[in-house]
């Protein structure tokens, strides 16, 4: 289980750089606290399926996107 919640979050991390954006930005897109999102990125929180679509709508993706690991 490790394994695919430190692959998305690093999905994440790289979705987030590619746009410029801090993590900070993310929260505050997502409606999320800034402490989480480092969390998600780094694989140690298990984010819901809310959660994950709040990320797309954020980075402004579709949601299949951010499972191209």
């Amino acid at each position: 289980m490790e394994d695919i919640l430190k692959s998305f979050g690093n999905r994440i991390r790289t979705l987030r750089a590619e746009r410029k954006i801090s993590q900070e930005e993310l929260a505050d897109r997502c409606g999320l606290h800034k402490n989480y999102i480092g969390m998600v990125e780094r694989g140690e929180r298990n984010p819901s399926l809310k959660n994950i679509y709040k990320f797309a709508i954020a980075l402004e993706i579709n949601l299949s996107e951010l499972f191209k690991i």
